[in-house]
């Protein structure tokens, strides 16, 4: 958990004043490492319903081929706490007639894990016929207003089968907008899971770049441009939690909190796969 509360310090206020574009030069670019990408994604917690062990509630899964034997087990893994803790009350509600069960449901709760931890456990077991899966369980309106987004852009969608996320660009053919982070002159490219997040800095930078927009991206796709990419601004990306999950960070104690950078401010940068522009 050390991983998730260094957001609590930091991310009281998204940046307020727009800079001017960043241009990252041509140094040499090297693929992230494994243990880098586990780094940023461990400042997103995600929340698992565990019995008093901790252990998660899980269910096999099926192996598809030849209907052969369960092959690992799968377990829900929800992007909101609130909805995690609905769940299980929802169990409880079902009044199972098992009495074993019974006592199951009673002992659940509410656990976040960081991102991080989860991409490495997958990445650790990706060879193992009996690993654990996770289901993720995206916000259900940061899943409409990502479908919202995609058919004013003109794409025709009936359904976001992944977590989405969301960036701010000066322009759709123009680079992401970057942020600039506490006093110095550090800058991030945030990448939100809130649209409303991302909303709040497209209104700061609409004023000067009238062709702002805001992309939509999914959380299975950012990783793999963090793992296949070699753009040096790769490095500056950091994954912006929603609001709900910024408050529950911010009530655990300092000394489980997640390493992020301090509090953002603005500059310019670009989409998964392509290089910063130079403006």
């Amino acid at each position: 958990m050390k991983a998730l509360v260094r957001w609590g310090a930091t991310l009281g206020v998204i940046g307020s004043t727009l800079l001017g574009t960043v241009y990252l030069g041509s140094f040499p670019a090297l693929a992230l490492s494994e243990q880098q990408i586990k780094e940023k994604l461990d400042g997103v917690p995600v929340y698992l319903v565990t019995n008093e062990k901790g252990l998660p509630l899980s269910r096999p899964l099926p192996d598809a081929q030849n209907g052969q034997k369960p092959g690992g087990s799968i377990t829900g893994a929800y992007m909101s706490r609130q909805e995690a803790q609905a769940f299980i009350t929802e169990l409880r509600n079902a009044k199972a007639k098992d009495p074993k069960m019974q006592e199951i449901v009673k002992s659940l709760q509410v656990t976040a894990v960081p991102l991080g931890v989860i991409y490495q456990q997958l990445q650790q077991t990706k060879k193992d016929p009996n690993r654990l899966l996770f289901a993720f369980k995206p916000v259900d309106q940061e899943i409409k207003g990502a479908m919202d987004l995609l058919r004013q852009s003109g794409q025709q969608v009936n359904q976001f089968k992944s977590v989405p996320m969301f960036a701010v660009r000066f322009s759709p053919d123009q680079g992401y907008v970057p942020i600039k982070v506490g006093s110095g002159d550090q800058q991030v490219v945030p990448l939100f899971f809130s649209k409303q997040d991302a909303q709040g800095l497209l209104g700061q930078v609409k004023p000067k770049h009238p062709k702002a927009d805001i992309q939509v991206l999914d959380v299975d796709g950012v990783i793999e441009t963090l793992q296949a990419k070699n753009d040096p601004w790769l490095n500056q990306v950091v994954l912006v939690p929603s609001p709900e999950s910024r408050e529950y960070i911010r009530t655990l104690p300092q000394d489980k909190a997640p390493n992020t950078p301090a509090a953002p401010n603005r500059t310019n940068n670009s989409r998964p796969g392509a290089s910063p522009n130079s403006r």
